[in-house]
C-alpha cells in the first residue's frame, strides 16, 4: 500500500478549478482545455459516473466572463405575433427594462390622475345641471347613476390599459448580470419546449385583455447556454426533430422562438433570431453513437473532438494520491460528513481496486465510489466519531449495497433454505458455478446428465435455463472438448445441462468451465466437491480463459459457505479482497480443464487415469 504523507483529509489541498479535481481523464482534460480556448464543441464517450459532466462544468470556467451578453424581446408594433430581439452587453439589460418600466409607470399614474378628473366631472354635471333648474330631481338622481357607471367603466378599462404587465416595455429574455462564469446548462432529457424555447398559450386574446406576444416568450436552454455551454448527456433520447433544430442552432448560431403546441396560441408567434452561440458538450455511451443523428455528430466532429473516457487508470502511488484527494474533494464538497483518516482512504482505495476487476487498476466509476465515501461518511456521523475510518468504510461496504446485489442475497438465501445450494459433501455431475447479477455475484447451481437418445443414433446436447447466445456457443465450446476425449463413446447419447433456477437469465460463458467439469463427472460418474465453486471460459482445446467480475464472484462463493474458489490463472491477480474475507476461502488458479478436474473432483483411480486420458487427448 502507498505510504501517504498525511493523517487525515483535511490536510490534502482541494484545487479551486473543477479542471484540476478531474482524476484519471488526462485525455479530456487536455481536449476540454483546448476546446474551451477555441470554442469548439465535444462529443464525450464513456460509462455512467467517469466524469462527463464534470469536465462539461470544467469547460465553463475556462471560458470568458467578459463576452457575455443580456437578451430583450420586444414588441412589434407592426407585427405583434414577430416579436424583436435586441442583444447588449451583460448588465445593461435589466436597465433598460427597469427604466422602460419606470416610463410606463408615470405614464399609467398620469392615465389615472386623467381617469380620475373625468369620473369627477361626469359625477359634477347632475348636480350643475340640478341646481341650474334644468331637470330634476329624479333626472338628476338616474343622471347620476348613468355618469357613475360609465366613470367606473373608464376607470377600469384605463387601468387594465395602463398596467406595466400590459405595456411596451421589453422582457428580459437572458439575464447574465452579476455572474462570475459563463453559463452552464444542463439539457440531459429535456423536452422540445425547454430546449429549444417556447411561447406560452393565452386564453384571454380579445377585448384588450390578453397578454402581448412578447410578454409570453420563454427562453430555452440553447439560449440560456448563450456564450456559455450546454451540456446534454445521453444525446441519442432527444427525438430526431429535436436534434436536427440543434444542428441548426450550432451552425446559425441563432434560432428564434415560437410556440411548440400546435393547439396552442403561442403557436402563431415567432420572434426574430435569438442568440444563442453555445459550446455543446455532447455525452452517452456506445449505443448513443447508433442513435445520434448523423449530421450532429458530423457537425461536432467537425468542429470540434470526440473523446472516449477511460473506465480506469493504472494502479500506481500517484493515482493512488489523486484518490486520496477524490476523498477529500467528496467531503468538501458534501459539507455534512467527515474527513477521512488514512485507513479510510486505503479502504477507499482498496475497493477502487475491486471495482476496477482488472489488475493492476484503479476504477475511475467515480460517481458510485463517491457515493461509498458519503455512505460511511454518514455512519460515522451516526455514530459520532471525529473522523471517518477503515471500519466505517466496511459498515459502508454492507448498508449501501447495490439492489443487484441484495437480490443475490435473496437467492443465495432461498436456495440454502429449500437445499438448491450444495456447500458440503460431494455429487456426480453438480458444479457450483459463478455468476455475476449486476454488480453483485452469483452462486450459479449447474446439473448434467447423460442419457439415452430418443430421437435416433445422433445424440443432442440439451442446456436449460434461459441461456442467451453467448451461453449456448460456450456449451457447443465444451461439447468439442467432451467429443475429443470421448471419441464416439457417446454415440446414441443425449447430454443434457440445467442451470437451476436461473430465472433471470444467463449470458456469458464464464460459466463454460463449470459446465465442462459437470459433463465430465457425469459421463465418468466421479463426484465433485461441493465445497468448490469456479469461473472461468473455456477454449475448444481446454484452455481456461479469463473472465470479468472476479471479486464479486469470490465474495458470492464466500458469502454462500463455499470455503474454495477455482478462477483462470490470468485473473490470479484480480482478486481483492478484505482480510477477513481473505481467511475464509482457499484461491485455486488454473490454466486448463485438466487443472480444473484435478481440483474439484474427489479423489479416485478413476480421477488419475481420466487425468491421464485429458492430457493426451488435449495435446494432441
Amino acid at each position: 500500500m502507498t505510504k501517504f504523507d498525511f493523517k487525515t483529509t483535511e490536510e490534502i489541498e482541494v484545487p479551486r478549478k473543477l479542471i484540476d479535481q478531474v482524476i484519471g481523464q488526462d485525455q479530456g482534460v487536455e481536449i476540454i482545455k483546448k476546446a474551451a480556448k477555441q470554442r469548439r464543441n465535444v462529443f464525450l464517450l464513456g460509462d455512467p459516473g467517469t466524469g462527463k459532466s464534470m469536465l462539461a462544468q470544467a469547460m465553463a470556467e475556462l471560458l470568458p466572463v467578459a463576452e457575455l451578453e443580456d437578451i430583450l424581446v420586444y414588441p412589434n408594433t407592426m407585427d405583434p405575433n414577430t416579436p424583436k430581439i435586441k442583444v447588449v452587453p451583460a448588465g445593461e439589460g435589466r436597465k433598460i427594462v427597469e427604466e422602460e418600466r419606470r416610463k410606463d409607470i408615470s405614464s399609467m399614474e398620469n392615465m389615472r390622475l386623467g381617469a380620475s378628473l373625468m369620473l369627477l366631472v361626469l359625477l359634477s354635471i347632475p348636480w350643475l345641471m340640478l341646481y341650474a333648474g334644468w331637470i330634476s330631481e329624479i333626472m338628476a338622481a338616474a343622471s347620476l347613476i348613468v355618469a357613475g357607471l360609465l366613470g367606473i367603466g373608464v376607470v377600469m378599462s384605463l387601468q387594465v390599459r395602463a398596467s406595466p404587465e400590459k405595456g411596451m416595455a421589453p422582457k428580459l429574455l437572458i439575464d447574465n448580470s452579476n455572474k462570475t462564469m459563463a453559463p452552464f446548462v444542463d439539457g440531459t432529457g429535456a423536452r422540445a419546449g425547454a430546449l429549444l424555447g417556447d411561447v406560452k398559450h393565452d386564453p384571454l386574446q380579445s377585448g384588450g385583455l390578453g397578454t402581448p406576444p412578447h410578454l409570453r416568450v420563454v427562453p430555452g436552454m440553447i439560449h440560456r447556454a448563450h456564450k456559455g455551454v450546454l451540456f446534454i448527456d445521453e444525446i441519442a433520447t432527444l427525438s430526431p426533430k429535436s436534434q436536427q433544430d440543434l444542428l441548426t442552432a450550432m451552425q446559425e448560431k441563432k434560432f428564434p422562438i415560437t410556440g411548440q403546441s400546435e393547439l396552442s396560441s403561442g403557436a402563431m408567434v415567432r420572434t426574430e433570431p435569438v442568440p444563442c452561440d453555445f459550446i455543446l458538450v455532447a455525452a452517452g455511451n456506445e449505443l448513443d453513437m447508433q442513435k445520434l443523428h448523423p449530421a450532429l455528430r458530423s457537425r461536432i466532429r467537425g468542429y470540434g473532438y470526440e473523446v472516449y473516457l477511460n473506465s480506469v487508470m493504472p494502479d500506481t502511488p500517484e493515482n493512488r494520491k489523486a484518490l486520496a484527494r477524490f476523498v477529500a474533494q467528496e467531503v468538501v464538497k458534501d459539507g455534512k460528513i467527515p474527513h477521512f483518516t488514512k485507513d479510510g482512504v486505503e479502504a477507499i482505495i482498496l475497493e477502487a481496486k475491486k471495482r476496477a476487476g482488472r489488475k493492476n487498476k484503479l476504477t475511475l466509476r467515480l460517481r458510485d465510489l463517491g457515493g461509498l465515501v458519503r455512505a460511511a461518511g454518514d455512519i460515522a456521523v451516526s455514530e459520532g466519531a471525529k473522523y471517518v475510518t477503515a471500519k466505517h468504510v466496511e459498515k459502508a461496504k454492507k448498508l449501501a449495497r447495490t439492489l443487484e446485489e441484495q437480490v443475490a442475497d435473496k437467492y443465495i438465501e432461498q436456495r440454502k433454505e429449500y437445499n438448491v445450494l450444495i456447500t458440503e459433501g460431494s455429487k456426480i455431475g453438480r458444479v457450483n458455478g459463478l455468476a455475476v447479477l449486476g454488480n453483485g455475484g452469483l452462486v450459479l447451481p449447474i446439473e448434467a446428465s447423460i442419457s439415452a437418445s430418443q430421437g435416433g443414433k445422433e445424440g443432442k446436447i440439451i442446456a436449460t435455463g434461459k441461456l442467451g447466445e453467448i451461453a449456448k456457443e460456450a456449451v457447443l465450446n465444451v461439447s468439442a472438448i467432451i467429443k475429443k476425449y470421448k471419441g464416439g463413446a457417446l454415440a446414441g447419447k443425449d447430454i443434457h445441462i440445467q442451470f437451476l433456477q436461473t430465472y433471470e437469465g444467463v449470458e456469458g460463458d464464464s460459466a463454460s468451465v463449470s459446465v465442462a467439469t459437470a459433463l465430465i463427472s457425469a459421463i465418468e460418474k466421479i463426484p465433485v466437491k461441493q465445497n468448490i465453486a469456479m469461473t472461468g471460459s473455456i477454449t475448444v482445446r481446454g484452455e481456461v480463459l479469463p473472465v470479468g467480475a472476479v471479486t464479486p464472484k469470490v465474495e458470492a462463493a464466500i458469502e454462500a459457505g463455499i470455503d474454495t474458489v477455482i478462477i483462470p490463472e490470468s485473473n490470479r491477480d484480480d482478486v481483492f479482497l478484505s482480510r477477513d474475507k481473505k481467511r475464509k476461502v482457499k484461491i485455486v488458479t488454473v490454466s486448463d480443464i485438466v487443472d480444473v478436474i484435478d481440483v474439484a473432483l474427489v479423489n479416485s483411480k478413476r480421477k488419475r487415469q481420466l487425468i491421464k486420458k485429458l492430457r493426451s487427448a488435449l495435446s494432441g
